[in-house]
C-alpha cells in the first residue's frame, strides 16, 4: 500500500504525507532557481529537455531547475523529530551571498503548522552542510543558542569527525570558508550545550525511524528510512540534489561532493532497491510535489509524482 498524501498545494510552504501511524511534514524555508548544467557539469539543456517528467514541479518550462531547502518533520507515536534544518537566519555565510543574513519566516512557519519549537525531541542531520544545520541555532541576545532546547542533535560519527578535521579537506575556495562559518554558529553551540549525540549509520532512531548510510556526498551521509504499518518512506538528503539524477545517475556537484563516483553508485543502489515498490521517496531538495514513487527507466530510473 502506497503512503498517503494528503496535502492540498504541492507549492506551499506546507505539505504533509501519512506513512502508517507517522506523519511527514515538509516546512519551505526557501526556493530558487538555477541552470541545471551549471550545477551538475555533466549535464546539458538537451537532457533536461528529454525528460518530460520533470515537470512541472522540478524544472521550469525553459528547462531551469528549481530547488527547494525545505526541513521535514517526522511526528510519530513517541517521538517528534526534524530533519535538516535548512540555512537559518542571521548568519554570516562569508562569499555564499545566497544564504548570507537570511531573515525568513521558517520558525514562523514550524509554528503555524503546529510545532512548537521546544515539542521536539530529535534533531536529525543527514550532514552537515550549511543548508542542512542552520536553524539548529538562533541569535538570542546576541548569542547563538539552540533553537530546540528539550531536543537531542544526532549527527553521524563519520561525519562530524570528517568536518572537526579541516586539514582532511581538499581544497575548496569559498566553501571551507562557508563550512567554518557553520561550525561555529551552527554546530558549536549544541556541542556545548550538551545536546549532541554522534551515532552510526544504521543507528534506530525510534521504531518507525533509522538512518541508512548514503555516503558520496559526503563521507558521513545518511538518508531516513521510515517503516510504519504497511507503509515506507525514505528521505535523500543530498544523496540526489534533484530529481533528474535518476535519469542520470554520473550527473554529480564536484565543486561540493566529497566523492563523485561514490555518489553515482550509491544513487545507483538505493534507486535499484526502492524502484518498482511501494516506498515514497522525498527528496530534501526538491520542489513541488516532493516527493513520488521511483520507476524503471531503461538503464535508470524516473520519478512518479
Amino acid at each position: 500500500m502506497a503512503p498517503e498524501d494528503n496535502s492540498d498545494d504541492s507549492s506551499s510552504t506546507l505539505k504533509h504525507w501519512r506513512v502508517g501511524d507517522v506523519t511527514i511534514i515538509r516546512i519551505v524555508e526557501s526556493q530558487t532557481l538555477f541552470d541545471i548544467p551549471d550545477l551538475f557539469p555533466k549535464a546539458t539543456l538537451e537532457e533536461v529537455r528529454a525528460l518530460p517528467w520533470l515537470s512541472p514541479h522540478f524544472v521550469t518550462p525553459e528547462g531551469r531547475g528549481i530547488l527547494s531547502v525545505h526541513a521535514l518533520v517526522i511526528d510519530t507515536p513517541t517521538r517528534r523529530i526534524i530533519v535538516d534544518t535548512c540555512v537559518g537566519n542571521d548568519k554570516d555565510r562569508g562569499a555564499w551571498a545566497l544564504y548570507a543574513n537570511l531573515q525568513t519566516s521558517f520558525l514562523a512557519d514550524l509554528e503555524k503548522a503546529g510545532f512548537a519549537r521546544d515539542s521536539f525531541d530529535v534533531v536529525l542531520c543527514t550532514h552537515m552542510h550549511v543548508d542542512h544545520v542552520g536553524w539548529n541555532t538562533m541569535l538570542f541576545d546576541g548569542e547563538w543558542v539552540p533553537t530546540f532546547p528539550n531536543a537531542r542533535y544526532l549527527l553521524n560519527r563519520t561525519e562530524f569527525e570528517y568536518w572537526s578535521a579541516p586539514s582532511q579537506h581538499a581544497a575548496q575556495p569559498g566553501f571551507d570558508e562557508v563550512q567554518r562559518l557553520t561550525m561555529a554558529d551552527s554546530l558549536q553551540p549544541v556541542l556545548d550545550a550538551g545536546l549532541v549525540d554522534l551515532v552510526e549509520d544504521d543507528h534506530r532512531v525510534c521504531d518507525e525511524v533509522v538512518l541508512v548510510s548514503t555516503p558520496g556526498h559526503t563521507p558521513g551521509h545518511v538518508s531516513v528510512r521510515i517503516s510504519s504499518g504497511t507503509g515506507q518512506a525514505l528521505i535523500t538528503g543530498d544523496m540526489a540534489h534533484h530529481p533528474s539524477q535518476l535519469a542520470h545517475l554520473d550527473w554529480s556537484i564536484p565543486q561540493i561532493d566529497f566523492d563523485s563516483d561514490q555518489g553515482t553508485a550509491t544513487r545507483q543502489e538505493v534507486f535499484s532497491q526502492v524502484a518498482d515498490e511501494p516506498i515514497l521517496v522525498i527528496g530534501t531538495h526538491w520542489a513541488g510535489a516532493t516527493a513520488g514513487m521511483v520507476k524503471r527507466s531503461g538503464d535508470a530510473f524516473r520519478l512518479e509524482c
